[in-house]
């Protein structure tokens, strides 16, 4: 992250993100695969770097790359294997969602998983200050309710932020510059996904 300073002298809190270059490495169709999508690769590697079978796979004119995933599609037709994806489909002033996974927190206690403000400090409490308090109640239902919100594993799941800003495009490094913050730590692998017109 950093921050980027528009003609009135405001600064915005923005990251920058290398997004692509992208190569299309497989096309799925309904009617070999029973549904529309598209495998892209991204993050160009020596080809030693990668086993025989993902070699053997990206063989047909799709440079080797190191991460693949797949995204579904309407038009695919209108692609073809090799083709390259890349910043260019952005301008500034557009808006976008991005996916990602969160940092992980470990285990975590309920004040800061879930917000609780803890119990009183007074009064003869001696050592529950961050404890949760009652989980249920005693005959009626006569056990824990799913979804009761406990300590447990905290952060390392998929986030999506919705409605970013595209503030500035470069496409000769394959930079975007996006207002605000993104899930997930420095160099962590993200989807960029253009925002569908609602009519």
């Amino acid at each position: 992250m950093t921050r980027l300073f528009d003609d009135t002298g405001a600064a915005t809190a923005t990251t920058i993100v290398e997004a692509g270059p992208c190569f299309v490495t497989q096309i799925r169709t309904l009617a070999t695969d029973g549904y529309e999508a598209v495998q892209l690769g991204f993050e160009q590697v020596r080809s030693n770097k990668l086993t025989r079978p993902e070699r053997g796979h990206l063989k047909d004119g799709v440079p080797p790359v190191k991460t693949l995933r797949e995204v579904p599609v309407t038009d695919a037709d209108e692609l073809s294997v090799g083709e390259r994806i890349d910043v260019g489909m952005l301008v500034a002033g557009e808006r976008v969602d991005v996916v990602g996974q969160s940092k992980g927190k470990g285990f975590a206690g309920v004040i800061k998983r879930h917000g609780f403000h803890g119990g009183p400090k007074t009064h003869g409490q001696s050592d529950r200050w961050r404890a949760p308090g009652s989980i249920g109640s005693g005959t009626t239902p006569g056990r824990v309710m799913k979804g009761m919100r406990m300590a447990g594993h905290m952060g390392d799941e998929r986030v999506t932020v919705l409605n970013l800003e595209v503030l500035r495009v470069d496409p000769e490094r394959n930079l975007i510059a996006l207002r605000g913050a993104i899930p997930g730590p420095r160099g962590g692998l993200i989807m960029i996904k253009k925002r569908q017109v609602e009519l």
